[in-house]
C-alpha cells in the first residue's frame, strides 16, 4: 500500500516535471527566460531523480544508471542558471542541460507507458520490438534537433540587479 502511494506520488512528480519542462523548453526556442516556469520545472526534475532511487531495487539497474547521470546534468544546469546567470557559454550549457534532463524524463515516460499501458505492451512486450525502438528513437530525434534550434535561439535578456 505505501509503495503504490510512494509510486503515484512519484509519478506526479515525473508527470509535473515533463509538462514544465516542456513549458520552459518552449521558452527556450522562444527565447524567453520563464523564470517561474524554470524554477518549477528544475525542482521537479531533482524530486523526481531522487525519488526515484527509493523504490525497492535488487541489484543495478537502468533506473538507477539513469538517475546517476541526471543528477549531475541536473547540478551543471542549476549552477548554469542561477550561479552563473546564463552569462558566456553557460547560456548553451543551461539549454543543453534543460532539454536533456526533459528528454531523460521523456524517455523514463516512454518506457513506463511500454510497460504499463496494455495495448504498447502488446505492441512491445520485451521492449525490444520495433514500435518501442521507433517511438524511442522519434523522441531522440526531435530533442536533439530542438536543442540545436534552442541553442541558437535562447538569447535572454540579462536580469537587472537592482
Amino acid at each position: 500500500m505505501i509503495l503504490q502511494i510512494y509510486t503515484i506520488i512519484h509519478t506526479l512528480i515525473s508527470l509535473v516535471a515533463i509538462f514544465t519542462g516542456f513549458v520552459v523548453l518552449f521558452g527556450l526556442l522562444t527565447g524567453n527566460r520563464i523564470d517561474g516556469w524554470t524554477k518549477c520545472f528544475l525542482i521537479s526534475a531533482v524530486a523526481t531523480t531522487v525519488t526515484g532511487f527509493f523504490f525497492p531495487f535488487h541489484g543495478f539497474t537502468p533506473a538507477i544508471g539513469l538517475g546517476l547521470i541526471s543528477l549531475p546534468i541536473l547540478a551543471i544546469t542549476i549552477y548554469a542558471r542561477y550561479s552563473r546567470q546564463l552569462t558566456g557559454p553557460w547560456r548553451w550549457i543551461y539549454v543543453v542541460g534543460a532539454s536533456l534532463t526533459l528528454y531523460f524524463n521523456v524517455f523514463v515516460g516512454i518506457v513506463q507507458s511500454f510497460e504499463k499501458i496494455p495495448a504498447l505492451k502488446a505492441m512491445a512486450p520485451t521492449q525490444s520490438e520495433p514500435p518501442f525502438k521507433l517511438t524511442q528513437l522519434v523522441a531522440l530525434a526531435l530533442f536533439v534537433l530542438l536543442t540545436l534550434v534552442a541553442v541558437i535561439r535562447f538569447r535572454p535578456k540579462p536580469i537587472r540587479v537592482r
